[in-house]
């Protein structure tokens, strides 16, 4: 037998993956010779490879849209390509390489000189791909292991600062209470049918009621609440939250950015896969944790944010609230749900890049350092009158003011949830969003009317930046306009995903 040819057609199916691992590798080599360099003075690598690491997201990407299969299951199905892989696959890339674009003046302001803050960066987007196209409780698990222990070095990247210390500490000690969970829950699944992939997890349990008994289906709801629970302690939903606040407040901003758009499209895609596909008829049991969950964040994250002085605690808790909005669709297990969700994260991802863009913007000029406190915005309008006009519009936007980007992916998720009769979540998630337009409010305010007896007095923009708020608020702005792209983007994997 040529063993060869077994898994040539999978190897295809992998090829971005595989060049985001190999290209990272040879980023690793060239950064370690050059850095180590006595001739070339043992120069910093930092922008250097932070520009390499672009042009290698960019080269995925390229690899990704121009895959010769559109739909497959290769490695004995423990990995799967669909049209909701691709989906999520694209954000991924999108949000990493942005968040990447964002952060080169930072690197240069904070005297960033590990050039391996870039290669963390990469092989946890290549541990994301891997995680999205996860059809395997093993090759899930180790997807998901992958991208935490990259996650973990770069929360405590900033070496002088005993606050990114800590956040590395205190997400590595949670992270791996949250795995272990999530392992228990596997392990239970296991233990009982002898099974590891959600397709053959689907196959079992449409005909639950007459070949398993009423004790196994008990255990094995036993094992899908234990893995509910793992997979909202990381998408950082309530109850589950309390690491969030002081691990995105110590971590340094640009990791932040990061945090808050690509490892969270890639942990609620395979949530997706594995609840909607693998556990759909066990919607009745998992169902009710995730509506107690979303209630639960949005009433957190709404009053959590009320009382916040600091900007990237104020963003924590709005994107537990959020996070709120997201499970209300993935509870409703209809396809006009799922379709809720894709757009909200969509339009969710552009306005937290819009914003931290902003906040990675404004930088005090004779101290160095970032903006923390929300007074510190106080009279941007006259300092920076752009600025301040495109955080005000992306504000509105979270708060769901219409007609911007924001009030389209509320109003979609409202109706989802009202067609599968949540009433009582729907009503809750409208109550707190207009909650929410308090502390965005207060964020406005300070911007046009409050004065500080120290204002800050920022630095010049640098062109990526402004080119990627520009963009970003235009979408924000406009996508009403021309909402049809979106909308049938996400009908279509939807319907594909579950039809």
């Amino acid at each position: 037998m040529n063993f060869p040819h077994l898994f040539e057609n999978d190897f295809y199916a992998i090829l971005p993956e595989l060049y985001l691992t190999l290209s990272t590798l040879v980023l690793l080599l060239f950064g370690v010779f050059y850095s180590t360099s006595k001739k070339h003075q043992s120069p910093s690598m930092m922008q250097t490879v932070a520009w390499l690491g672009l042009f290698c997201l960019f080269c995925t990407f390229c690899l990704l849209q121009n895959l010769p299969f559109s739909s497959m299951t290769f490695f004995y199905a423990t990995l799967i390509m669909d049209p909701l892989s691709f989906f999520f696959k694209t954000l991924v890339l999108l949000g990493s390489g942005f968040s990447l674009f964002i952060s080169l003046q930072y690197f240069q302001a904070e005297d960033f000189k590990d050039f391996e803050y870039t290669l963390l960066l990469l092989f946890s987007t290549c541990s994301m791909l891997l995680l999205i196209s996860a059809s395997d409780f093993i090759s899930m698990y180790l997807a998901i292991e992958m991208q935490s222990l990259c996650l973990y070095v770069l929360a405590a990247s900033k070496r002088n600062s005993e606050f990114s210390t800590e956040a590395g500490l205190k997400y590595f000690l949670l992270g791996a209470f949250s795995s272990g969970i999530l392992l228990f829950g596997c392990s239970i699944l296991y233990g009982l049918t002898g099974l590891t992939g959600f397709q053959s997890f689907a196959k079992l349990f449409s005909g639950v009621g007459g070949s398993l008994a009423m004790e196994t289906q008990s255990f094995l709801s036993v094992g899908v609440l234990f893995i509910a629970v793992g997979f909202l302690f990381k998408l950082t939903a309530a109850p589950f939250h309390f690491w969030a606040p002081d691990v995105y407040e110590g971590a340094p901003t640009s990791v932040t950015a990061f945090f808050s758009i690509a490892p969270k499209l890639a942990i609620m895609a395979v949530f997706l896969r594995l609840f909607l596909v693998g556990f759909y008829d066990f919607l009745f049991s998992w169902q009710s944790i995730l509506i107690v969950s979303s209630l639960l964040s949005l009433f957190i994250g709404s009053f959590g944010a009320v009382s916040q002085t600091r900007v990237k605690r104020l963003l924590v808790y709005s994107s537990i609230g959020h996070m709120g909005y997201l499970l209300m669709g993935v509870a409703s297990g209809t396809v006009e749900g799922v379709q809720s969700v894709l757009l909200y994260l969509c339009i969710y991802s552009v306005m937290t890049l819009n914003i931290f863009a902003i906040v990675l913007s404004l930088r005090d000029e004779q101290t160095g350092q970032n903006v923390k406190y929300i007074e510190d915005m106080s009279m941007l309008s006259k300092s920076h009158p752009l600025l301040a006009f495109s955080l005000t519009l992306t504000m509105f936007s979270m708060a769901g003011i219409p007609p911007l980007a924001g009030f389209c992916s509320k109003f979609y998720l409202f109706f989802a949830a009202l067609s599968s009769s949540l009433y009582f979540l729907a009503v809750f998630g409208i109550l707190s969003s207009m909650l929410s337009c308090f502390y965005y409010l207060r964020v406005i305010k300070t911007m046009y009317f409050d004065q500080s007896k120290q204002p800050f007095q920022n630095v010049k923009m640098d062109h990526e930046k402004s080119w990627v708020i520009t963009l970003t608020t235009l979408f924000v702005v406009f996508f009403f306009l021309y909402p049809n792209v979106a909308f049938l983007w996400t009908q279509k994997v939807a319907l594909l995903f579950l039809g």
